[in-house]
């Protein structure tokens, strides 16, 4: 058991320093190119904070242990908005003025409600995980060309322009992005056989692990930022963080599963874990959008987040028991 941990934990740390790794990498050789730094802020930190779930998602489901992934996407998604944002607007509340975060809200409500459309019959099966998959590069683009269009006067742009890295060059940014993804290769690698391991020592489905153990350790990269961005004045980058991270959690984590190894969803998923996820989507939205004035979620509403987070823990637990 003592080893298992240590795998464990030894995963996350290699996972979560190849995820920042992969993405210094990739948003310098962009920023050396020439790339918006509001393009960079949106497509590549995006994914590369969802890196590590999308890393575990394929060796889980190539290891034959789907529910780890879907697990994983599921609780992901719940972990990022109640326990980061929530822990985050506790610390210091956020306040939402980016036009472009406005219209992904919406978007990202669609694709929560489109996935569970999707596997509402009980199964993710291969044409879901193509579904999925497919629309994570259409989301790339429309994201994308909603942040050019508003790129001059969006308050997010100046924050993402502050915080690329810059001066690196690309020889060594080429470095950092493959050291980054063997990294995030071999913490995934690490990270799903601890974990399943312990799921079989404590006789608990792969499921249950992923979306609490796994969920929270590969969410940290999201804590980290948003409260960081928080304490910088940046709020939209911390709000942005999630929202990106959560778009592709749903399309490229929970897609994977579906091409690489379709089959049943696990037990619990549609009737417990999908209604608080889209319950939680639904309260973040109404809290940050704002309608006809600046979003913000206070130190109440965060501590609303938290205490959804806490008793959601609660319930998996004396579900599993």
């Amino acid at each position: 058991m003592f080893e298992n941990t240590l795998i464990i934990v030894a995963g996350f740390v290699i996972l979560l320093w190849g995820a920042d790794r992969f993405v210094i990498g990739a948003a310098s050789i962009a920023h050396n190119f020439g790339v918006s730094p509001l393009v960079i802020g949106l497509t590549i930190v995006g994914f590369g904070t969802s890196a590590p779930e999308i890393l575990i998602s394929a060796v889980s489901s190539f290891d034959g242990n789907p529910g780890l992934a879907i697990g994983n996407a599921i609780g992901s998604n719940i972990t990022n908005i109640a326990l980061v944002l929530g822990l985050t607007a506790l610390i210091i509340p956020l306040s939402v003025r980016s036009e472009t975060l406005k219209r992904e809200y919406p978007i990202l409500l669609a694709i929560t409600l489109g996935s569970l459309v999707l596997v509402m019959d009980g199964n993710l099966g291969r044409w879901d995980g193509i579904i999925l998959v497919a629309g994570m590069f259409v989301i790339i683009y429309t994201v994308t060309m909603l942040g050019l269009r508003s790129r001059k006067t969006d308050p997010i742009a100046q924050e993402y322009e502050d915080e690329i890295p810059k001066g690196i060059k690309t020889s060594l940014a080429v470095f950092w992005f493959i050291a980054g993804l063997l990294l995030l290769l071999l913490g995934s690698k690490l990270l799903v056989n601890g974990a399943v391991s312990i799921a079989t020592a404590f006789g608990v489905s792969d499921v249950i692990i992923g979306l609490t153990i796994v969920a929270i350790g590969t969410s940290l990269p999201e804590l980290a930022a948003s409260v960081m961005s928080a304490f910088k004045n940046e709020h939209d980058i911390a709000i942005g963080n999630i929202i990106g991270s959560n778009m592709f959690n749903l399309l490229a984590v929970l897609g994977l599963p579906g091409l690489i190894h379709p089959g049943a969803l696990p037990e619990g998923i549609l009737e417990r874990d999908f209604p608080v996820m889209i319950g939680l989507t639904l309260l973040l939205f109404i809290m940050a959008y704002g309608f006809k004035k600046p979003g913000r979620i206070n130190r109440v509403e965060g501590s609303m987040l938290f205490s959804a987070f806490i008793a959601y823990q609660i319930a998996i637990y004396l579900g599993a028991h």
